[in-house]
């Protein structure tokens, strides 16, 4: 009898051995996201959790509601809660440097999704190719107005290198390879879809001409096109980057003509993947590149 309730014990305690190796080598890592009111970066963390189910990790999500401050101290409270990993997708490629540079006196790894940092010491980022996004919007819009027009361009948030990247691969090819398009308006609308519907209402006012409109994202492209039909401006091209579901519906519909299309859930996945395997000691790229295709109705 006793020998059976030694053997019982020494199981017991094989199994809470097990359990609590386990727990300790579960890592917990913390994503700070720019914003969740973008269905773009929803479908992102949304990749992000997956993988992180099943790698077992449990993944903390801080919203920075498109604040450089309010993702700063939600740098800081990760930092303190002494995760072992930080996925970051800065509202500002500056503004989060001092961030980064806090996690890594901290000796906490820092990795960067769909948007780059400035500075800091960052293991590994994890992105489309923004500027060839943007030359492939251009090449899309070119070929669509045949060479020659008038377009306007609604820029991201200003300090994202999201925003600059698209604005820099669009301007490159229509100066290079477009000379016949004039972009005769240029401005931003922080990403958002009200702000995309009142800025594009302003330059509607103040250009009687205008043939194609290029958004660094499909929420300023979508209310773009309507303000454009709530002004009753008719032949206008609009093409968008990120084929969120409104988006692609939208090309279904014939009243967006084409958007180039991210993997976000896939950014997201890469990028927990990519702390995890750093995690147990392997070898990560510093750069993972997601690839880009353009959607249309053809």
């Amino acid at each position: 009898m006793r020998k059976t309730l030694t053997l019982v014990l020494v199981i017991m305690m094989a199994l809470l051995s097990v359990v609590v190796t386990t727990a300790q080598d579960a890592p917990t890592i913390g994503l700070s996201v720019s914003t969740l009111n973008n269905p773009f970066f929803v479908t992102l963390v949304e990749g992000a959790q997956a993988a992180a189910d099943a790698a077992g990790a449990e993944l903390i999500v801080l919203d920075a509601q498109d604040d450089s401050a309010t993702e700063a101290a939600n740098i800081e409270d990760l930092i303190a809660q002494g995760v072992d990993a930080i996925l970051v997708n800065p509202t500002d490629s500056d503004a989060i440097v001092p961030s980064i540079l806090a996690a890594n006196d901290a000796g906490i790894p820092i990795f960067t999704v769909d948007r780059s940092a400035a500075g800091g010491e960052v293991v590994s980022h994890v992105a489309s190719d923004n500027v060839a996004g943007g030359m492939l919007a251009a090449q899309f819009l070119c070929d669509a107005l045949g060479g020659a027009g008038k377009v306007v361009e609604l820029e991201g948030i200003p300090g994202t290198s999201a925003a600059r990247d698209r604005g820099a691969g669009f301007n490159a090819y229509m100066s290079q390879s477009c000379t016949g398009v004039e972009v005769v308006a240029r401005q931003t609308a922080n990403f958002n879809r009200a702000e995309g519907l009142t800025v594009f209402e302003n330059i509607l006012q103040a250009q009687d001409t205008i043939n194609g409109v290029f958004a660094h994202n499909d929420e300023m492209i979508l209310g773009a096109i309507e303000a454009a039909t709530a002004a009753g401006r008719e032949g206008i091209t609009f093409v968008g980057f990120d084929a969120v579901d409104d988006a692609v519906a939208a090309v279904n519909n014939g009243t967006l003509a084409a958007t180039v299309a991210q993997q976000p859930a896939l950014i997201g996945q890469l990028g927990v993947e990519a702390a995890i395997t750093y995690l147990g000691g392997g070898e990560v790229v510093a750069n993972v590149p997601v690839a880009l295709s353009l959607v249309t109705a053809q």
